[in-house]
Formats: C-alpha cells, sequence, structure tokens
C-alpha cells in the first residue's frame, strides 16, 4: 500500500517541529522538509486549526501545539516500568546526587521515558521522549547487549558510526567487543562518547523472564562521574538498583 502523501508530509513536519522546541520559522522549515513554502503553510494551516501546531504571530515561528500533549497522555502512564521503576531510581538520584535516565529501545534508538534531576548546578540537556544512539550512549549499550543475535545484526547494520567525540566507538566490530564486556560485567559506560565531558554508566532491567526491557543511567560531568568513584561506589549502586527494579518486574536471580 502506497503512503498517503499529505499525511506522510505532516507527520514529517511534526517531527522536524520536535526538534524545535522554541519554534520554527517557515522558510527555514520547508527547507527542512524539502517541500515549497506554500505547501508547506498549507500543511502547517491544517495542523494549526486542529492545534497540533502553534503560531507564535510576533516572531512568526511555529511549534507543537498541545493536542499532541493530549494524544499521548496515557502512553507513558501505560508503560510499567516507569512507575515501577521510579522510586528506585529516585533514592538512587538522591543518593549520588546526579542525573538518573529511564530509557528503552525504539526501533534501533535509545528512547528516554523518565528523567529524574539532582539538585546541582550543572545539569543534563535531555528530555523525556528524546532519542539517542545505542553505540555511544552506555543505555544503548546495555539494551544492544541483551538483543537477539538477529536483533542485534539488524540494528548494528542501520548504525551511522559517527565521532562524536575522541573516544567514540567508530565501528561495528568495537561495538560487539565493547557490548561482550557489557554482557560480562553487567552495566555499561559511555565514557564520554556521546557528549564532551559527560560520563554515564548505566544498568539493565529485566522482565520476569529474563529479558532486558530497559535500562537506566547515572549521568553527569566527568570531574564529578570520575572513574575512581565509578569504580568505588557507582557500579555497586547501579547493580542493586537494577536487582531492586527487575524483582519487582518478577526477574529472579
Amino acid at each position: 500500500m502506497s503512503n498517503v502523501q499529505s499525511l506522510e508530509r505532516a507527520l514529517t513536519l511534526l517531527n522536524v517541529l520536535s526538534e524545535y522546541p522554541e519554534g520554527i520559522q517557515i522558510t527555514r522549515l520547508s527547507e527542512q522538509v524539502g517541500l515549497s513554502k506554500s505547501t508547506t503553510h498549507r500543511l502547517l494551516a491544517t495542523l494549526v486549526h486542529m492545534n497540533y501546531v502553534v503560531k507564535d504571530e510576533e516572531t512568526e515561528k511555529y511549534k507543537l501545539g498541545f493536542q499532541l500533549i493530549y494524544l499521548s497522555r496515557n502512553i507513558l502512564n501505560s508503560i510499567d516500568v516507569i512507575q515501577i521503576a521510579r522510586p528506585f531510581l529516585e533514592k538512587l538520584c538522591h543518593d549520588v546526587n546526579e542525573t538518573i535516565h529511564l530509557c528503552i529501545d525504539d526501533n534501533g534508538e535509545v528512547m528516554y521515558i523518565d528523567k529524574i534531576e539532582s539538585n546541582q548546578t550543572i545539569r543534563m540537556f535531555s528530555r523525556i521522549g528524546s532519542r539517542a544512539p545505542m553505540y555511544c550512549t552506555g543505555v544503548g549499550k546495555v539494551l544492544l547487549s541483551g538483543m537477539s543475535e538477529e536483533t542485534y545484526r539488524k540494528v548494528v547494520s542501520g548504525i551511522d558510526f559517527v565521532s562524536r567525540t575522541a573516544k567514540t566507538i567508530t565501528s561495528a566490530d568495537a561495538l560487539a567487543e565493547e557490548v561482550a564486556v557489557v554482557k560480562n560485567q553487567g552495566y555499561a559506560l559511555d565514557n564520554i562518547e556521546n557528549e564532551e565531558g559527560i560520563r554515564c554508566i548505566a544498568a539493565p532491567i529485566f522482565d520476569f523472564q529474563g529479558k532486558i526491557i530497559a535500562s537506566f543511567s547515572i549521568s553527569g560531568p566527568s570531574n564529578r562521574i570520575t572513574m575512581e568513584r565509578v569504580q568505588d561506589e557507582l557500579v555497586r549502586k547501579i547493580r542493586e538498583t537494577s536487582q531492586e527494579i527487575s524483582r519487582q518486574l518478577g526477574y529472579r536471580i
């Protein structure tokens, strides 16, 4: 069945708008999606009418509307792992005073489904609903470590290994070696691989069948998340939290 072109274009507009929380003007938006300004305007007019998009009359910028929140009102609440994991992740955040992320696999990418901020002055810019690559994040490596061989090969074959920092893994072979280490030790590191100056340690969440259904991480500046602190404190605490959450989901070690 062929795609309905106007619907596909409208959804593409929404996807692009999601990357601009402060809004974007129509000329730049039309360039981003590869459509004429007139076509983009017609699509936006419909989306604005239905409250999927709003227009700031002063800046003439378009951004996502509240109708999308209405549509998604029950999605995150239906994911049991968020509700079950949150008290344990809040405790972990309190103990280590660093940002905690909870993530799942979304079509071969990491999706952030919950975030608990520390009270540190330097904070993470990640947002719930945003995505990140698998190969250069601790949470992504954990999710990769739980995949079947077939799924793993499919996901890795679609990765564009971009060097985000000097420490980023840039090949499938190097990633396979790293994932093997993650499987063996039960946790993963983003050792300043995705963002300069940021280090993360991540661990899995298992369901009652022993399948990794989510991952979570402790993230912060590398001057606070030192390798010494990782080994002396954070490995133990993230493993304990992983076990506690997984037990709540029926996993028996």
